[in-house]
């Protein structure tokens, strides 16, 4: 995914997977949250002080997963995040999963984002996220 990701390592819990033993397909985009918010974390991001703060809060609002090899209980995973695409209140994250004891790709996807107010009116990234975020964007 190059250089400007960030990696998160999980372990599966049982309560995650169903009766086939296999993680449930849902699970995958609280994954993908966990790895967001390491992500934003990772520039300095406080996105609580963001929304109390700055009013600023960033909607999902469209999400897609593809499943490539199931994950089971007490499996290690690691989930890479990046930032894809940003261009105006829109912002686009994209998604790994691996296991890497045996580099098997379990999952990848994408999420995008958009910047609203508590009202859920559109409005644009304060520059204090801004920036920081531009800086991961892809060259």
């Amino acid at each position: 995914m190059g250089n400007n990701y960030v990696e998160t390592r999980l372990r599966v819990r049982y309560a995650e997977t169903d009766r086939m033993g296999v993680v449930y397909y849902g699970n995958f985009f609280t994954w993908f949250e966990v790895g967001r918010v390491e992500f934003l974390r990772d520039i300095g991001f406080r996105y609580r002080e963001v929304e109390e703060v700055d009013d600023c809060h960033i909607v999902v609002v469209e999400a897609q997963c593809r499943y490539r090899s199931p994950a089971r209980y007490d499996d290690e995973l690691l989930i890479r995040t990046r930032l894809k695409h940003m261009r105006g209140p829109v912002i686009r994250f994209g998604y790994e999963i691996v296991r890497p004891e045996d580099a098997t790709e379990i999952a990848d996807g994408e999420t995008t984002h958009l910047v609203c107010d508590r009202q859920m009116k559109v409005r644009p990234l304060p520059p204090k996220l801004a920036d920081p975020l531009r800086e991961r964007l892809p060259k």
